[in-house]
C-alpha cells in the first residue's frame, strides 16, 4: 500500500520532486513521471496516488522557490555594515561592523527557527535538527567577513544563500533525517591577524594556531584575544580547543561560492562542481643591502635590496610555468621597498609570496626552487637574505566522491549544465575536508571579479545554486 506524501518521510521525497519541478519550467506528463521516479529513488517506497497525494504535491510545489528577491535584499542589507563607502564592502573581523554583520546573520537564524550557537572564537552555527539526531549532520556555510574595499557576493552567497537553501525546505514541509547546520565561518580572510581560515582552522583542530594565537596582534598591535574581547567573544587560550571539532561531527558539508574566476561565464555553464581545492603556500622574504643616494652610488657599487627582490618576482614566474602543470600558480602580492624614497636606493626590501596547486609536491618543488633563486640572487648582488620564512604550506584537498555524487544528481535532476572543476581560491572547505567528507559548488559572476567592488553574481545564478544546494543537502540528509 502506497504512503501519503503528507506523511514525514514521503514528504521529504516529495520535495525532491519538487526541485526537479523547478528545474524543468513544466508540469507536463513526462515531467511528472520523472519527478515520480526521482522520488521513488530517494525515499525508496512507491510514490503516493490519488487525489490526496496530487493536493499535497501541488500544495508544496508552491512553497518550494527561491525568493531571489529576498536573498538580494538580504545581500544588499548586509552590504551596509561596511568601513568604506559602496559599492565597495569592507568589514574586517571583530570590528564594529563584522559584529553588525554577526547579529545580522543570526536574526535571520532565528526567523527559521534554527538552533543558534556560537563557539569561543565566534563562529556560527544554525541548526535544523533532524528526526535521527543522533547521526552525523549535513552542514553548509561559508564566511561574511571582507577584505578592504571589496565586493559583496565572496562568501556570503555561501551563507544568505544557504540560509535561503533552509527556508525553502522548510516551506516545502521537508523534515530532514540527518540534521542540517548552516555555519557562518570566523575569519575566512586574512586581513587582520594574516591568517586566512581562522575558523575553520581551529574547528578543523590546528593545534599550531590555537598555540601561536596566545602571541598573534594586527597591525595595531592588539592582539587576538582583546580583539575577540572587544566583539564580544571574551576567552581564555585554553577555551581555543573547545572550538576543535570531532571527525565523526558531520556526514559531509556542502559550501556554495561564486568562482571567483571567468570560467563559468565564459563557457556558458551554469554550475561548478568542484573536486580539488588547491591549497597556497604562503612565503615571507627579506633582502638587506646598503642603501645609498640615487645620484652619489655608482651602479657598480650598489647592493640594491629592491632590485633583489624584483629579480626574485621573475624567478617566481619562471618556476611557476617551468611546472609544466596550468594548475601550478604564483603571486609576488606585496613587495615593499626601505625607505621607500625615489631619489634613494632600496635598503631593505620585503616580499610576500603565494604559490598554489592542487599537486602538493609539485607545488613545493616550486618552493624548493624559489628559495635556491633567493639565495644565488642575494649572493650575486651583495645582499643578505635576512629572512626566507614559509608562513603555511597546507596540503590541497579532495572533495568526497559522495558529496561529489549527491552536487552532479542535483545538477541534473534541474536540468542545470554543470562543469566538474577545481577551485584555485582558498576557502573554509578546505579545512572542513580533514573533519568532514567536502564538497563545493560553484556559480558563474561577472567577468571571475571578485575582491572588488565589481563583483556581481546575478539572480539567476543565484537561485540556481541554492536549488542545486538544497537538494544536494536533502539528498544527504536522508541517507
Amino acid at each position: 500500500m502506497a504512503r501519503r506524501v503528507g506523511s514525514l518521510v514521503p514528504l521529504a521525497a516529495a520535495v525532491l520532486v519538487l526541485l526537479v519541478a523547478a528545474g524543468a519550467g513544466a508540469a507536463g506528463h513526462d515531467d511528472e513521471a520523472a519527478a515520480r521516479r526521482t522520488m521513488e529513488e530517494f525515499a525508496g517506497f512507491p510514490a503516493s496516488d490519488g487525489v490526496d497525494g496530487e493536493r499535497s504535491s501541488s500544495s508544496a510545489a508552491a512553497a518550494f522557490y527561491v525568493d531571489s528577491d529576498g536573498l538580494q535584499r538580504q545581500i544588499d542589507e548586509l552590504a551596509s555594515f561596511s568601513d568604506s563607502p559602496a559599492p565597495s564592502v569592507t568589514r574586517v573581523l571583530y570590528s564594529d561592523k563584522d559584529v553588525q554583520a554577526r547579529r545580522y546573520i543570526k536574526g535571520i537564524m532565528n526567523q527559521l527557527g534554527l538552533t543558534i550557537r556560537e563557539d569561543a572564537v565566534g563562529n556560527i552555527f544554525g541548526h535544523w535538527e533532524g528526526s535521527e539526531a543522533g547521526l552525523g549532520a549535513v552542514a553548509t556555510g561559508s564566511h561574511v567577513d571582507a577584505i578592504p574595499f571589496s565586493g559583496k557576493y565572496d562568501g556570503v552567497v555561501g551563507v544568505l544563500g544557504a540560509l535561503e537553501a533552509i527556508n525553502m525546505l522548510k516551506r516545502s514541509g521537508f523534515q530532514p533525517k540527518r540534521s542540517l547546520e548552516v555555519i557562518m565561518f570566523t575569519s575566512e580572510e586574512p586581513t587582520r591577524f594574516g591568517i586566512s581560515c581562522l575558523g575553520s582552522r581551529l574547528m578543523a583542530g590546528s593545534e599550531e594556531l590555537a598555540q601561536s594565537l596566545k602571541e598573534t596582534v594586527d597591525n595595531q598591535n592588539v592582539s587576538f584575544f582583546d580583539a575577540a574581547d572587544s566583539a564580544g567573544y571574551k576567552m581564555h587560550p585554553e577555551d581555543l580547543h573547545n572550538v576543535f571539532l570531532k571527525k565523526d561531527n558531520y556526514f559531509a558539508f556542502i559550501e556554495l561560492h561564486i568562482e571567483q574566476g571567468p570560467i563559468l561565464e565564459k563557457e556558458g555553464i551554469q554550475i561548478g562542481v568542484v573536486t580539488a581545492i588547491a591549497a597556497p603556500a604562503s612565503i615571507k622574504v627579506e633582502f638587506e643591502g646598503n642603501g645609498g643616494h640615487a645620484g652619489a652610488v655608482l651602479m657598480p657599487a650598489r647592493n640594491d635590496a629592491g632590485l633583489a627582490a624584483a629579480e626574485l618576482a621573475l624567478a617566481v614566474e619562471k618556476h611557476v610555468l617551468e611546472s609544466g602543470s596550468i594548475d601550478t600558480v604564483g603571486t609576488v602580492g606585496i613587495l615593499q621597498l626601505h625607505p621607500g624614497a625615489i631619489n634613494s636606493i632600496p635598503s631593505k626590501s620585503h616580499v610576500e609570496i603565494d604559490v598554489r596547486d592542487i599537486d602538493e609536491k609539485r607545488r613545493n618543488t616550486v618552493i624548493e626552487k624559489v628559495h635556491q633563486s633567493a639565495t644565488e640572487i642575494s649572493k650575486k648582488r651583495g645582499v643578505v637574505l635576512s629572512e626566507f620564512k614559509i608562513i603555511n604550506q597546507d596540503p590541497p584537498a579532495l572533495s568526497d566522491k559522495s558529496v561529489i555524487s549527491a552536487m552532479e544528481f542535483a545538477a541534473k535532476q534541474l536540468n542545470l549544465e554543470y562543469k566538474l572543476m577545481i577551485s584555485r581560491a582558498y576557502h573554509d572547505s578546505l579545512f572542513m575536508a580533514r573533519i568532514s567528507p567536502m564538497g563545493m559548488i560553484f556559480i558563474p559572476c561577472y567577468k571571475g571579479y571578485s575582491h572588488k567592488p565589481e563583483e556581481y553574481a546575478s539572480p539567476e545564478d543565484m537561485a540556481n545554486g541554492v536549488k542545486v544546494l538544497a537538494l544536494t543537502m536533502a539528498k544527504l540528509s536522508l541517507q
